[in-house]
């Protein structure tokens, strides 16, 4: 198992299957990728994720049907993966456990949508402001925590041939 994995399944109390050697868990999470989040229907929709205190953290509330599936079955999956034929870049992390819902707050979404953003509030579209500064009480955004149960990493990349071509790539 690697060390960051290690570290992370520790930390989020999840059981970890072996990570690669080479692939730091902590360091690919802390990308501004995009995650899938699978509730029980099956619905899967995409998020930005923050992932802090081993656990991983995305905006809901009563725009989003996530909130209601979680409130009736908190069971819930996250992938976050990437995928560049042309490098031949492939690796993913898994995650399975139930979700809480907790309280907004704006310390947490700043460094969520900074990291997907930019630092600068001026740049941001005015809904993201507002998801960011609004009562909370009021606009009813929470929290979606999801602390791992089961924490997969894998590095599933390979060597691309030379004169490999992929379709919308270059050789």
């Amino acid at each position: 198992m690697s060390e960051d994995l290690a570290s992370d399944a520790a930390e989020s109390g999840a059981t970890s299957d072996a990570g690669p050697a080479g692939f730091s868990v902590d360091a690919f999470l802390a990308r501004p990728l995009t995650a899938r989040i699978a509730t029980v229907g099956p619905t899967v929709r995409p998020v930005w994720f923050l992932w802090e205190e081993g656990a991983f953290w995305t905006l809901t509330g009563p725009w989003a049907r996530l909130q209601q599936h979680v409130l009736a079955d908190p069971r819930v999956a996250l992938v976050v993966d990437e995928c560049d034929l042309a490098s031949g870049l492939v690796r993913q992390v898994i995650a399975r456990g139930r979700a809480e819902l907790l309280p907004f707050d704006v310390p947490r979404g700043r460094r969520k949508l900074s990291r997907y953003l930019g630092s600068d509030e001026g740049r941001w579209d005015a809904r993201f402001i507002r998801y960011l500064h609004e009562d909370p009480e009021r606009s009813g955004a929470r929290w979606l925590r999801l602390r791992p149960e089961r924490l997969t990493a894998q590095d599933l990349s390979f060597e691309v041939a030379p004169d490999l071509e992929v379709e919308g790539f270059p050789a």
